[in-house]
């Protein structure tokens, strides 16, 4: 078994992490971008920052090692961890490495039925946080997944590749500004809560990550929150399809049936005080809210 340290020393060394995985004969999977937390100061710190209490239930997606996972498991009530890691799954199992209050899913949670699952826990008022180590290939879809459990849940905290967590962040007329700053923008308030160097993890990635907590506005933006959010996430992906283009051409190129009159777009920028040949990370994500309007 993975052998734990005293809190403020690194939870498991670079060599028992190998010495684990080649017990069971497993290797971090690079398609999986895996890299696995291992320090459980980091974790408890991490589980503090995600505001878990002690009547919470908690959604984990990708256990990894279980580092996270058991500290998460020392705060909230109950803990139901996905990992889609099938030799990962039998180690953890193998070894017993995590609480009886823990319920382990071998599943792909880009497949699972979590919004069943949240309004299950939810039935009987038990309030429902989320938390998450991303890999880079599937941060968007993850987090586009998310945004739909959004009015269940308390809040979500994820660990993200920094360059993805600046997309969350980003100004509009910034390199970072794109569909995914503007879906969270209008739906959610994104709160950068910590930086971790590659040292964190095994094996340790050349990026730095960032842990942000996310919230569901109090006073919803969207007049109807599902419709309305695939309506909005229609064009605005649109609108980024071509960056160097302006709006008008890049919705032309990138969903052609959207514009029936490309003139009345134009005219609508320059009646918004923008120039009609504005591209479309020059747009607040308010006005990009009142095009997706304009368009319905």
């Amino acid at each position: 078994m993975l052998r734990t340290r005293r809190r403020g020393s690194r939870a498991v060394s670079a060599a028992e992490v190998r010495a684990f995985l080649e017990r069971h004969g497993l290797l971090a999977n690079r398609n999986l971008g895996q890299n696995f937390l291992c320090d459980d100061t980091v974790a408890a710190r991490l589980v503090e920052l995600a505001g878990v209490g002690s009547d919470d239930v908690v959604v984990e997606i990708g256990t990894g090692l279980g580092i996270l996972t058991r500290a998460l498991a020392a705060r909230a009530s109950r803990v139901v961890t996905f990992e889609i890691d099938s030799g990962l799954v039998r180690a953890l199992r193998q070894e017993g490495r995590l609480p009886e209050t823990v319920e382990l899913r071998h599943e792909d949670a880009l497949k699972a039925d979590l919004l069943g699952l949240v309004k299950s826990v939810k039935s009987d008022n038990t309030p429902v946080r989320l938390v998450a180590n991303l890999p880079y290939s599937v941060s968007g879809p993850m987090l586009r997944r998310i945004l739909d459990l959004r009015g269940d849940l308390e809040d979500w905290s994820v660990m993200l590749q920094r360059e993805v967590a600046l997309r969350l962040l980003a100004a509009p007329g910034s390199r970072d500004y794109g569909s995914l700053t503007v879906l969270h923008a209008l739906t959610v308030s994104v709160t950068k809560q910590m930086e971790l160097s590659g040292g964190c993890f095994f094996p340790a990635p050349k990026v730095r990550s960032m842990f942000l907590r996310i919230r569901p506005l109090s006073e919803p933006r969207l007049e109807d929150a599902g419709d309305e959010l695939a309506w909005l996430e229609r064009v605005v992906r649109a609108a980024f399809s071509q960056r160097r283009k302006t709006l008008v051409n890049s919705l032309r190129g990138g969903a052609p049936e959207l514009l029936a009159d490309p003139e009345a777009i134009a005219s609508w920028l320059e009646q918004g005080g923008l120039d009609r040949r504005a591209r479309a990370e020059s747009l607040a994500p308010d006005q990009l809210l009142a095009l997706a309007r304009k368009l319905r």
